[in-house]
């Protein structure tokens, strides 16, 4: 949440390249502890964001991953995407899918012009709800 108490968004360019992705663990996780997220919430997050990541990673045609994390209480989304192939998609019947499905609300794959995205969402819930 930013200082006035409303949404954020936070944008974020690394390189494709598998040393780079704690940037994005650090940042979700810094994001989601701001905004009231339990610390197994946040813990999940990581992992999640990870793993989009890491399926993302070895398709990204221009050498970078962009992430754009928006923050609208309890709400957060995180979109990860890359350019990929022509036609490329996760396979959603993966193990790493299927692992990133079970930490977060909701997570899709989505194709526009040459460029997937994978979305995440996640809510925080208070910890006596958690």
């Amino acid at each position: 949440m930013s200082s006035s108490g409303q949404g954020a968004e936070v944008r974020l360019t690394i390189p494709a390249d598998g040393a780079y992705v704690a940037v994005p663990r650090s940042v979700v996780g810094n994001l989601a502890a701001r905004n009231n997220f339990t610390v197994d919430a946040i813990d999940d997050l990581r992992i999640a964001i990870d793993e989009a990541c890491s399926l993302l990673l070895p398709q990204s045609t221009d050498g970078e991953l962009e992430c754009v994390f928006t923050i609208e209480p309890p709400l957060m989304t995180v979109r990860t995407s890359a350019a990929v192939p022509n036609g490329w998609k996760p396979d959603t019947g993966s193990f790493g899918w299927t692992v990133l499905a079970a930490l977060v609300d909701t997570v899709e794959a989505e194709s526009i012009n040459g460029r997937l995205t994978i979305t995440v969402t996640a809510t925080a819930l208070s910890p006596e709800n958690a």
